[in-house]
């Protein structure tokens, strides 16, 4: 007998994602276990993401095109905008799960129902997600600083009490609503968990060669923001330093932290939340610089060899 789950639903924001889209529409319509509802929110899209969704729609009473007519370019805080007003489409809905799902990310058909079985087996995992894995000659391979403890935005499958306790998604400038909410699960008292074995295929190629050092000093202005150490952040950027583009990529990061420091920015987030933080940062270095804590990484890397081993292809387009 099939195990039973508790129902999920789902929202995306989507702005001008007509050449991926399809790829996240067919995965969902192909889960073995279908949301209750998912709302995808065309954000002022301009080219033919609205007609895509549509069409499935039309077929599919579980999806609901929901569109919002300001237009505007690709940014953090409109997302964040376009992913709330979908919740709100979800009020009367009967839920246990919520989630928010990336327009360029496809997937296989036991994925969320492997990742409800989590949720069923622990009552304190609070959010959940599978690990993303980007393209490289042909084959999916796990993203290098996939973390067990952290949950890409992508991806993001959040318990409903969970959820409602962290409030939603906070609009940031310089991004990074998922760690945000993340944080705040665990200080919630929630757990928070990332499955190596459930792989999350993710197609839009990462940072160009004309904006990696807007997006590397926009990622340190993010972590000065959200309340980083600072000690933290220097071992973090000297961790990255082999990362592309090779040296100039951390030492950007480090210096957009360094600015926001320097000129005094307001931190976004509460006295508390950065405490928290701090905490649990300081510990991930005592235990980085702990022989004993080295061999227990080394061991968890160990994961994702086999866990998160390369995958070919895409995934195939099947009747809607």
């Amino acid at each position: 007998m099939k195990k039973a789950h508790g129902n999920y639903v789902l929202v995306t924001a989507a702005y001008n994602e007509e050449a991926l889209i399809e790829l996240v529409v067919q995965s969902v319509i192909q889960q073995a276990v279908l949301p209750e509802r998912w709302i995808v929110v065309s954000d002022g899209s301009t080219d033919r993401t609205d007609a895509i969704v549509g069409s499935y729609a039309a077929r599919h009473s579980f999806i609901q095109l929901l569109r919002l007519k300001k237009e505007h370019k690709r940014n953090f805080g409109a997302q964040v905008h376009a992913i709330n007003e979908g919740c709100k489409e979800l009020k009367d809905i009967q839920y246990d799960y919520i989630g928010n799902l990336d327009a360029d990310v496809s997937f296989d058909p036991e994925y969320f129902g492997e990742l409800l079985d989590h949720f069923e087996r622990d009552a304190k995992l609070g959010l959940a997600g599978g690990f993303i894995t980007e393209e490289r000659d042909g084959i999916f391979l796990s993203r290098k600083h996939n973390r067990i403890d952290s949950v890409a935005h992508a991806v993001q499958l959040f318990r409903r009490e969970c959820f409602e306790s962290v409030g939603g998604y906070m609009p940031l400038k310089y991004g990074g609503p998922d760690w945000h909410a993340g944080v705040l699960a665990r200080m919630k008292g929630w757990r928070v968990e990332s499955i190596p074995e459930l792989r999350v295929r993710h197609h839009r190629p990462t940072g160009t060669a004309d904006r990696w050092q807007r997006d590397c000093f926009r990622q340190g202005c993010m972590d000065f923001s959200l309340g980083s150490h600072p000690v933290f952040e220097l071992v973090k950027c000297l961790r990255r330093m082999p990362d592309n583009p090779v040296v100039l990529g951390a030492l950007t990061r480090l210096a957009g932290f360094a600015w926001c420091y320097w000129t005094r920015q307001q931190r976004e987030v509460s006295r508390e939340f950065e405490e928290f933080l701090r905490r649990e940062q300081m510990g991930r270095v005592r235990r980085l610089l702990s022989p004993w804590a080295n061999s227990k990484d080394r061991r968890l890397s160990e994961l994702s060899p086999d866990a998160t081993r390369g995958v070919r292809g895409n995934v195939a387009k099947g009747s809607a």
